[in-house]
């Protein structure tokens, strides 16, 4: 016979264990998911449910029993995002995701489940190689987080199981600086159609795909300046698109140094698009730019610099290294970069070798005026020896 409560009932089963049941605030007389021992832990879990209706923080046991996949592609339909966005997130439900979580109920993916996909994904293979790179891993579990955490806004489960601390970082290596003089030797080497490419790269702290969907129009020669306003994209398909900057930092206008306006302006008149539209850096066909046609021309011309280990985007590393040298603030390098958080700007806070070793000759030099200046007002050691002779 069912115990009477105020809230939901009990009852002993034929088995001896008992039987917890309540109605939701759908109507539905919903009985949990287990039977207990003892009439004390069906009425604490009661309890429970009770607590969390009168919270609002009830979740309705059904909706969590959706597939994971399901889910998670109904959440990727429902987004709107870029094209390339699009396509990488399909790529990271499709190849790390949907295999390990893909038939598991929301309700059923615990901590436990999340620890050991993340342990499977960065497990070392039989030549003790991760399975997958560590940045790879972090942008998953950075989608699985989204995905489960909007699950829990939801109120389709109850808590969001994605918290591993720090496991959604990247921790990419620390990027080569190019020394001033292997800039001008790579300058001398590669094409000449792409020499004010590299420049604008380095010094105006422009990405590929920005430098790939630059127009005529974006660049005051005048005033040494290029407005981003657009950034070219390749899809998996091979189309090229143009889309708008990742972030509203992304759009932004970059001063330049006056002391490659010349090579900018030869460049205009050799080598860009015609028109206001046209593009400024183009292929030698004058066809668009891609990654993997220029990838071609780069390898040859570095190795020939004997820069083998350096990437075009090392370019805009040094350049935004050079600014954070001559004392840009945080704000600042995060406006040249195009960046909405602090995160990548402060990465080029940190004091290069050769300014710290200015900074303590500095120090050095400081010190030893000072001694210079104690020396002038105090005896030398000579008088102080009279001094303690004549005393004594």
């Amino acid at each position: 016979m069912a115990s009477k409560r105020r809230f939901g009932r009990v009852r002993r089963l034929p088995s001896g264990r008992f039987q917890a049941r309540y109605h939701g605030p759908d109507g539905i007389d919903r009985p949990a998911a287990q039977t207990f021992a003892t009439k004390r832990d069906a009425e604490v879990w009661l309890t429970q449910q009770e607590v969390e209706l009168r919270a609002n923080n009830w979740v309705d046991p059904d909706l969590g029993k959706i597939a994971f996949e399901t889910y998670a592609q109904a959440w990727l339909r429902d987004r709107v995002l870029k094209p390339r966005t699009a396509e990488l997130y399909d790529g990271l439900l499709r190849n790390h995701l949907i295999p390990f979580f893909g038939n598991y109920a929301l309700t059923e993916i615990r901590e436990p489940h999340v620890r050991r996909w993340r342990k499977e994904q960065l497990e070392s293979g039989p030549k003790a190689k991760p399975k997958f790179g560590e940045v790879t891993v972090a942008k998953a579990y950075r989608l699985l987080h989204s995905i489960l955490a909007t699950a829990a806004d939801d109120k389709v489960i109850k808590r969001n199981p994605c918290r591993i601390k720090g496991a959604g970082e990247e921790h990419s290596p620390e990027r080569p600086v190019v020394e001033l003089p292997d800039l001008i030797r790579l300058l001398d080497i590669i094409p000449a159609r792409y020499r004010a490419m590299l420049l604008m790269a380095t010094f105006a702290s422009l990405r590929f795909g920005e430098l790939a969907a630059l127009r005529r129009s974006d660049i005051d020669l005048d005033r040494s300046v290029v407005r981003v306003v657009r950034s070219l994209a390749q899809m998996n398909d091979g189309k090229l698109i143009d889309q708008e900057p990742k972030s509203r930092a992304g759009r932004r206008t970059v001063a330049y140094p006056r002391e490659i306006s010349d090579e900018l302006r030869w460049h205009l008149e050799r080598f860009a698009q015609p028109g206001d539209d046209g593009l400024v850096f183009v292929g030698p066909l004058g066809g668009r730019l891609r990654r993997s046609n220029f990838r071609n021309i780069w390898l040859v011309a570095i190795a020939e610099a004997g820069l083998s280990e350096v990437h075009l985007h090392d370019l805009r590393h040094t350049g935004n290294t050079m600014a954070a040298a001559t004392g840009a603030s945080l704000r600042e390098l995060m406006e040249r970069m195009g960046h909405s958080s602090s995160r990548a700007a402060l990465i080029y806070q940190h004091a290069s070798r050769d300014r710290d070793e200015a900074i303590a000759a500095a120090l050095g030099d400081s010190l030893a005026a000072a001694k210079r200046q104690a020396a002038g007002r105090s005896p030398s050691g000579t008088q102080r020896a009279r001094r303690r002779s004549k005393a004594s």
